[in-house]
């Protein structure tokens, strides 16, 4: 009876991990504030991603409706370990990346997906065909398949920390001139999520313990509120409109001398006539670098120049883009303000009025 009992807590603290994953799905499915339509596929990259992620531990109901199965606990302790690893760094890829060319991490997050997807299968066929159809002798041994899958998955999360870590410096170098084009404050909070759920997966996995796996699920069931609770205020997050340029380019002088301050002013007038004149500030995604691509100079001295000149890469392109939503307003008096904003170069009418607020009191 108490062997019963314990199976029947195990069961409920897998339902309990269930239900979080469900309704993680369906409020990232409905939820998306208030920004642009037209924007969403840009803001929110991750958002059908999560939800199938999230809906696919629907494969794990064979452990909940027979917890005392042991094909059903090899495929719910294998799981974990096996496929955490690789939600967490397609969802960094996958939400970060959409800014910083998602496209070229595509190619790996498939052949990830396919590695996880065949080292998975087998146990979930396994749990779910009555009977069974795998051998306990091959079932140990798929064991190590399992452990391969998931170190591999971890270095595949590692290097998608690594590379939002990369990403997060250059939001805090003024690479971007919208605010909300690199969410900084919501990348902090997530990037170390592979680490987070590290002392949660394994524990089970390796001491085999249905009743450490009933904490687990317990434990994974608040972690999936917390994260909800940190992804769906998105654009709420704190601003970073100017930001601190480095001084690299002050080394050894150079720009003291007449040929660096007449090499500044060429570098000015080429700066004013890419933003300014043939409009790029239009772009809601101007970045420095987009900047840097059309001038004759590095991005050093360009960057110097529009501290230097300009007062800041985003001051200027967002003095520029409020300067002209001012006359394009005038213009169009029948258009609405958050259609009008984003004519004008800015994601929205509330990013609008965020930045000029910020501008006229820095």
């Amino acid at each position: 009876m108490e062997k019963m009992n314990l199976f029947y807590w195990y069961g409920v603290s897998a339902t309990v991990y269930m239900i979080t994953c469900w309704m993680f799905a369906m409020t990232r499915w409905f939820h998306t504030c208030h920004a642009p339509k037209n924007q969403r596929s840009y803001i929110w990259p991750d958002r059908k991603l999560q939800v199938i992620i999230y809906l696919i531990s629907i494969v794990l109901i064979p452990y909940i409706l027979n917890p005392s199965d042991p094909r059903a606990w090899t495929m719910w302790k294998s799981y974990f370990p096996c496929t955490y690893y690789f939600y967490s760094a397609v969802m960094l890829f996958c939400y970060f990346g959409s800014v910083k060319q998602w496209n070229q991490w595509k190619n790996i997050g498939w052949i990830a997906a396919l590695v996880t997807t065949i080292a998975m299968a087998p146990l979930v066929i396994d749990a779910w065909v009555p009977g069974g159809m795998m051998k306990p002798n091959f079932v140990k041994t798929w064991n190590n398949v399992i452990l391969a899958v998931s170190f591999c998955m971890l270095c595949y999360s590692g290097v998608a920390m690594w590379q939002v870590r990369r990403w997060m410096k250059e939001a805090c170098d003024e690479n971007y001139s919208n605010p909300d084009d690199f969410p900084e404050v919501y990348a902090r909070r997530v990037w170390l999520i592979p680490l987070w759920i590290s002392p949660l997966i394994w524990p089970a996995y390796l001491l085999d313990s249905p009743k450490i796996m009933a904490v687990t699920n317990i434990l994974l069931s608040i972690f999936n509120a917390t994260l909800l609770i940190l992804a769906m205020p998105q654009w709420r997050r704190k601003n970073v409109v100017v930001a601190e340029e480095p001084s690299d380019a002050e080394e050894g002088g150079e720009w003291r001398d007449e040929k660096a301050e007449e090499r500044a002013r060429m570098i000015a007038k080429e700066i004013e006539n890419i933003v300014k004149t043939k409009r790029a500030f239009l772009n809601p995604h101007l970045k420095i670098d987009h900047v840097v691509e059309h001038c004759s100079y590095s991005r050093t001295y360009v960057s110097h120049v529009f501290k230097t000149h300009f007062g800041g890469f985003s001051r200027y392109v967002n003095a520029l883009r409020i300067e002209y939503y001012e006359e394009y307003v005038k213009q169009h008096p029948g258009m609405t303000k958050d259609a009008a904003a984003q004519e004008c170069g800015f994601i929205s009418y509330n990013a609008y009025y965020k930045v000029k607020d910020r501008l006229e009191h820095s």
